[in-house]
This record gives structure tokens, sequence and C-alpha cells, in this order.
């Protein structure tokens, strides 16, 4: 029963990382398999996020056989120079302070997945062991923490000792971290979950190569695809047709349009098969808001528009004949809607749903406008998919 006595004292101040290790969920969704492999996707999307600024082609994820997950880009290095207000180096700022990073200024990525600042200290909040190895201008650096986010190496003038030498255009962070047991419900991660997201990775963003080595296994698997969305269409029905025997697509190539609307870039690719199901991935910055949100509600009103006057132009929907629903009218379709955005709104650390009305705008006028034309030049090969829905 709680007490009458409600006071000053009874007020509880987290400092530091201790409030996302008393309320873990708020950050990472849960502390189940699902919160556990997002801890790898958090410092993923970091390498990624250099890619989409143009410094990174490569980036490599570990399984070690003790259970520690390890992700080496190739990309800048995070500063390792003294923080201004901090007076710690820059590197430690971002692993160890919530809301922290170069995702908030413009002029350091113009699109970026992490922007809320605090996804490299969860993960080392959440962890009971990292380190964080950055390799710029020839020199190696290396800071290790422990339980929770405590550093243990020891600063020489307020920065990081030199660790080792490299080549100077050897750049990039390798962060390789061990989940804590005393959080997580597992700390086993799953080989296919991650290799899932990897492939998943590769064909959202053109020309990165994502290399996996599963040591518990022996395996090790690269992914790199150079088509794209497209691709990423043919896949999905290649496994569509792989569980479901008849599964079929009903025109001869994906639809492929991209375009830019203000600041915001809209890729989408889609195409239809003989299900009545239909299926809408959607991706911001590269991560994939599993619940859609405005980019979906905008690639929907702009669909249901452009079939809808197709559908009369060919006679399938007479004067007198109201428009067909949407639902109608994304039957069997298979589709991937990304979008690159400067200052997405995400729903949540967790990223599962884009909030943003201009990307709702921004999608429908980029597809209504390139599905236009692109339908006027293919209009025969794709008259089944505008006149069986």
């Amino acid at each position: 029963m709680a007490s009458d006595n409600y006071s000053g004292s009874d007020i509880v101040v987290l400092k530091g990382l201790e409030a996302v290790r008393m309320r873990p969920g708020m950050y990472i969704g849960s502390t189940g398999t699902r919160g556990l492999h997002h801890l790898i996707w958090e410092i993923l999307d970091n390498g990624i996020d250099e890619h989409l600024a143009g410094f990174c082609s490569r980036i490599d994820v570990t399984l070690k056989k003790d259970g520690g997950i390890e992700i080496a880009d190739h990309g800048r290095g995070v500063p390792v120079d003294l923080h201004p207000t901090e007076h710690i180096p820059a590197v430690r700022v971002v692993y160890t302070i919530l809301h922290a990073g170069g995702k908030f200024s413009n002029s350091i990525y113009k699109v970026a997945g992490g922007l809320h600042g605090v996804g490299a200290s969860v993960v080392n909040a959440l962890s009971k062991k990292m380190t964080v190895e950055v390799r710029r201008d020839g020199k190696i650096y290396r800071d290790e923490y422990e339980n929770g986010g405590q550093p243990t190496v020891k600063l020489e003038n307020g920065l990081l000792p030199v660790v080792g030498k490299c080549a100077k255009n050897d750049t990039g962070t390798k962060v390789l971290f061990y989940p804590d047991d005393t959080i997580f419900e597992t700390v086993e991660f799953k080989p296919e979950i991650i290799a899932k997201h990897l492939k998943e990775s590769a064909f959202l963003n053109k020309g990165l190569l994502l290399n996996f080595k599963d040591e518990i296994n022996g395996t090790e698997t690269k992914y790199y695809e150079e088509d794209g969305i497209k691709s990423y269409i043919n896949y999905l029905v290649k496994t569509g047709a792989r569980d479901n025997e008849g599964f079929r697509t009903l025109i001869p190539e994906p639809v492929y349009i991209e375009g830019t609307s203000g600041d915001i870039e809209v890729e989408v690719a889609f195409t239809y098969t003989n299900s009545y199901t239909e299926q809408i991935n959607s991706y911001c910055n590269r991560i994939n808001v599993v619940d859609g949100g405005t980019l979906v509600t905008g690639f929907k009103s702009g669909l249901t528009g452009v079939m809808n006057k197709y559908a009369r132009e060919l006679g399938v929907l007479k004067e007198k004949d109201e428009n067909f629903d949407g639902k109608d009218i994304r039957n069997g379709i298979v589709a991937i809607v990304s979008i690159k955005h400067p200052n997405p709104q995400f729903e949540g650390q967790t990223k599962t749903k884009l909030g943003n009305n201009d990307a709702k705008q921004a999608v429908e006028d980029v597809f209504t406008d390139e599905v236009t034309h692109y339908f006027d030049k293919n209009l025969e090969e794709l008259r089944p998919s505008l006149t069986i829905h």
C-alpha cells in the first residue's frame, strides 16, 4: 500500500544512462528478442547514415563466438577531439550521453535514420560491456565501458590515448557490445534475424556492401544490391511464390518511379499478384517504419486516384459507376515506399511510424506525376492489373 507521506525526498532523479536501464522498453520497445536485436539496428543505422552522407561503402557485422556483436563501418569515424562543453572526448559524449550526436546538425547529415541522438548511448546503457574503436587521421583510438556505460579507459589530458596506427585513408568506427543479461529476457542473437535485416538493408542502400560473419556457425555472407528496391520487389515475389503454390505476378516487371518534392526524395516500386492480400513495406531514411504512417497514406491516396483515372479511360468504369475503393485497388499489390526526409518525425525511439504531414503530400505528388508518365508509356503491359482490380 502506498504511503501517505509523499514529499520531495520521494522524487527520484535518474542521472546519466540510469533512466534507460530502469525503463528500457521506452527506448528499444521491449526486452525480448525484438528489443535485443534492435540494439544491433541502432549501431548499424549509424554506419548506414555515413553511407547516406557519401562516406561509407562497407559495413561488417560479426556475431562473435562468445555472444557479442561487432559492427564496423568504414565511414569517417566518430570525432575523438575534446568536446567544447562536456570537456571529454566527443566519442565518449556520443556513447554515454543521451541526445548527443551529429544527427542534429544538417551540415553533417542531410538525411539520417538515427535522429534522436540516443541510439549509441542506449546500446551502451543496456550492455554489460562495450568497446568502441575509432580510426581517424592515421591513428586508432579505443574507449571501453562496462556495467551500463561506465567508462574504464583513463583519459590523457582529457583525450583518449592512441592505441595504434593505421593508413590515413583507413577510417571508420567499430563497436563491440555484449547485452546485459540482467535486463534482457534472452541475450542470444538469432543469425537468421540478422541476415534478414542485412539483406533488406542492402536492397535499400544501393552501393553498400554489408558483410555478415557468423563465428558461431562458421559462415560468412555478403549482401550487395545494385538495383535497389526494384530488386527487393522481385525478391518478395519470389519468396511469395516459394511459400504459396500458384502465386504469380500479373505484370512482367515491377513498376519503379522516383522523384523529389521539396527536400523529400521519393522512391516507389510495386507489382500486382494474383493474391487477395496487400503487402506495403515502408521506409524513411532507410529505416523500416513497420506501422507505416503518412508516407503510406500518401502512396495509397496517389494509387487510388491514378488507378481510378485509368480504369475510366480504359472503360472498366462507366460514367455512372462509382470509383473503385482503395482496398479493392490494393488487392494483390506488393509495394515498397521509400523516402529520404531531412527532418522525419518518428513516433517513438524505435521508429515504427512516420508522422510528417509533408511526407504524405510529397509521396502522393511524386507518385501521381511519375506513375502517370510511366502508365502512358507502358499501358498495354499494365492492362491486366488495371482491369482485374
